[in-house]
Order: structure tokens, then sequence, then C-alpha cells
């Protein structure tokens, strides 16, 4: 990549179509709606006038609304962020941003036959559709206790693939429009800023909880407060699998940069990133922060490295609270039992559910089938709609076939940002940003044993950032 090609023609399209004239008009009228909405004093009128606000922006430059999209991504999984406005479900301020972020960049005259790269076209998109349409003919079949308990919120084919298959794939969306903003930014860097904003919100989000509810540490280890954190949206592993991605690209990133208040600040960053890590006493994300941590002394050995290595856990072993150690512990202490190490998953989810693999192993029995699975008819098994593990979850929602395809997809994404990580054309610290997608891929990896899914979830919504920008480097190269 040459200095050239880095600097794109950002203004080429910019000042072409009504996008500036309608953000500058609609922000001057909607000023007013503004002030009448603040007048009553109705908090959701302050969320609609924000969010059309935002959306006007994004009218005028497309960027804006993919940075604005960058920041909400990790948030929007929480109940803190607004899931709707004036009551209406679907009206949220993600999915505005979002349809105004794309219309924005269409009327720019914009090509749509590039806009989703093949690979995740037909290795990722394609296999979740067919495993979609495959399901829906089972909805019928689903367990009545998840409607008992409004963990579902569907009750068609329709419904079911709204929840199951469209909504995730607005993550997809999201990332693909932050790559174009990438592509015609005169600095990848920048994005660097709303990223660390967003790590921010999340981290504060987490600690400002837990002081909130004065609970302590040991508490908070115990066993049956894995649920704590479901008041904000999020499962305990959830959020721990969301900070273990953020640290591992923050970390690499730190690692490279030659720029040092930029170091400075991941530092700072990154410290608030592992508390809030520890507050989850997830012990997946502890796991996945220690495989980053030994992936970057691996790929970075040497004196240096080393030595703050060496500091890092002397401070860590001196500091460490005792309820983190006895989690880690938990199930190897007084030898170990498989089921306690895995939190009741082998007898009471794994073993029950493996006759399902048997019913449809090659091309699955459609998104999410624990939830009509024999064993829960027969009471064998929890009450779960998810397996915790991603790939069960995988080989039972869409076969072996299916599996291997989302794996070849990961696959595509591991090269990429691997050949990135080491490539001299770019900037220290985006090579260091791509080898922290290499280690928070691999991360996703390893965690997938315990839970989450192959598909897109709230909690890998920095990964899928990272891949967005990873298309949008990659779409800055030269042609010739």
């Amino acid at each position: 990549m040459t200095a050239a090609a880095a600097r794109l023609p950002a203004s080429r399209n910019a000042e072409r179509g009504p996008g500036l004239a309608l953000g500058v008009v609609g922000l001057g009228l909607f000023g007013v709606a503004c002030g009448i909405g603040l007048a009553i004093g109705e908090l959701q009128a302050l969320v609609a006038s924000l969010t059309i606000l935002g959306c006007f922006a994004v009218f005028a430059d497309f960027r804006i609304g993919a940075v604005l999209l960058l920041v909400m991504l990790p948030v929007e999984g929480s109940y803190l962020f607004p899931h709707s406005v004036f009551g209406v479900t679907g009206l949220n301020p993600l999915n505005l941003v979002l349809f105004a972020t794309l219309v924005s960049y269409l009327i720019r005259g914009e090509r749509l036959g590039t806009f989703v790269p093949k690979k995740l076209l037909w290795l990722f998109i394609v296999p979740i559709a067919i495993a979609g349409l495959i399901g829906s003919r089972h909805v019928d079949e689903i367990y009545p206790y998840f409607y008992d308990v409004e963990v579902i919120h569907f009750t068609d084919a329709f419904g079911y693939l709204r929840d199951l298959l469209v909504k995730p794939m607005f993550m997809v969306l999201a990332a693909l429009l932050i790559a174009q903003a990438t592509m015609k930014s005169k600095k990848v860097e920048t994005f660097l800023i709303p990223f660390i904003a967003a790590v921010w919100v999340m981290s504060l989000m987490s600690i400002g909880y837990v002081v909130a509810e004065g609970v302590s540490l040991g508490t908070l280890a115990l066993t049956y407060e894995r649920t704590f954190f479901s008041a904000l949206g999020m499962h305990a592993n959830d959020l721990g699998r969301l900070y273990a991605v953020a640290y591992a690209l923050l970390l690499f990133t730190w690692g490279e940069t030659k720029d040092l208040r930029l170091k400075t600040v991941i530092f700072v960053t990154m410290g608030v990133l592992t508390f809030a890590l520890l507050l989850t006493f997830s012990r997946g994300a502890f796991v996945g922060w220690i495989g980053v941590n030994a992936l970057f002394l691996l790929w970075k050995f040497n004196a240096r490295t080393a030595v703050l290595a060496l500091i890092a856990v002397a401070i860590g072993l001196a500091f460490m609270p005792g309820a983190v150690i006895s989690r880690m512990g938990l199930g190897f202490v007084g030898g170990a039992d498989v089921n306690e190490i895995s939190a009741g998953r082998v007898d009471e989810i794994w073993i029950p559910l493996l006759p399902e693999l048997f019913k449809s192993p090659i091309w699955g029995n459609g998104l999410d089938a624990t939830m009509w699975a024999k064993a829960l008819w027969a009471e064998m098994m929890l009450p779960v709609t998810h397996p915790h593990n991603a790939y069960m979850q995988a080989i039972l929602d869409m076969g072996v076939l299916g599996m291997g395809l989302l794996l070849a997809y990961y696959w595509h994404v591991y090269r990429t940002c691997r050949d990135l990580g080491s490539n001299p054309n770019l900037s220290p610290t985006m090579r260091g940003f791509f080898q922290g997608a290499v280690a928070g891929l691999l991360c996703f990896i390893v965690t997938g044993f315990a839970g989450s899914s192959l598909r897109p979830t709230p909690e890998f919504a920095f990964l899928w950032i990272a891949i967005g920008i990873m298309y949008g480097q990659l779409g800055r190269r030269p042609t010739g």
C-alpha cells in the first residue's frame, strides 16, 4: 500500500447528492421538535430527538453513522440502551441509525456489487439463512416453558426469522458499513477513538452497577450469582467474553503503536477494562484474558516484554482478590469433578442433547434447535434455549456442513488479519490492531467451548467491528 493509496478520495462522493442539504435543513427543523420534547420533560422525546438528529447528521456524511454504529454496537445488548422509541419495538436508535447510514451510503451512488464480500456471503450469511428457513418449520414444537418465562418473543415463523435470523444480521450489516467508512477515511487510526469510547462505556457500565448495588467480590464469585449482571441485559459470561476480545485488540495495539499519547490512553483503558472483566467472575473470560496475554508474550517475546510480564504477574498476585482465585479453582479443589467444572453443562445439557446431534447431522435442525429438543419435553435437561457450547449449537442448528462453512469463514478472517498484522505498508498502530484481532479471534474460538455462538452475538460486537475494519483496510489497497 502506497502513501497515495492511503489517501482515498473521500471527497469524491461527499459533495454529491442531497445528503448535505438534507442534513442542514433537517437539523434546523428538528431543533424545534427537540425543544418541544425537552420542554415537556419526556425522556422518550429526548431519546427520539437525539436519535433523529443523529440520523440527519448521517445524511450529511454516512461515515458519521459508521462511527455512531461503532460506539452503539457493543452497548446495544444492554438494557441501558433504548430498545424502543415511544413504545414501538424495533424502532430503536441502533436500527434507525443503521437504516439512515445505509440510505446515506446508497444515495451517493455507491455500488452494491462489492458491498458484501463473497466469502462472507457464501460461507457465513447463506448457511445461516438456510438454517433459519429450516428452523422456521419447527416453531410450533418449541417447549412452552420459554413462552411462560418470556425468554422468546415470537409465536410464528415470521417472528422466528425476525428475531433469530434478521436481527443478528444487523451486526454484520453494521460491520460492512464500518468497512465502507474505513475505505473512505484518510486515516484508519481515527476509528480507534470511538472504539476506545465504546470500551469505556461498557466497562464503566459494569463497574458502576456493582458499586451501585453494593455487592462484595465474594458474593459476585458465588455460583448462584452468575445472573447478577442479567439486570443489565447480558449474562456475566457474555460480558466477560466481550471484555476479553476488546482487551486483545487494545493490548496488541498498545504494544505496536509509536504514538505515546495513544499508548497512554490505551494503557489506562486496559486497566479499567481488566477490572470490569474481573467483576464478571467468568472463568471463560479469565481463560480468554490469560490466553491473550500468553499470545502477546509468545509473539512479542524479548527482554522488555519479559520484564514487564514479571512485574505484572507480581503485582497481580499481590493484589489478586481471594474470590478470583476461589472462582478459578471451582471444581478442581478437592478432586476434579467434570460436571462441577462445567457448571452442570455435561450432565444436565450436553449428554441429554447428544441424540439430537444425529437427527440431521449434515444440515442440522434449524437455528436454536435446542428449543424443541426431545430432552426438554421429557424433562431430562435444564430448560435452556442454548446448549452452552458454540460448536454443539452449530452442529445442532446447521449440521456438520454448516459448522464447517462457518469455521472456514473464520479461518479466512484469521488469515486476512494475520497478513494485515505483518504488512509493512500499514502503520504500526494498525498492524497491532490486526494482530489483536487474531488474538481476539482465537479467544472467541476457545471460549466457544463453554458458551456463546459462532453466529453474530452481542458479546462479540468488538470482533465484528474489527472484521469491518479489516474489510475496510483491504478495500484501501491499490488496484493496480
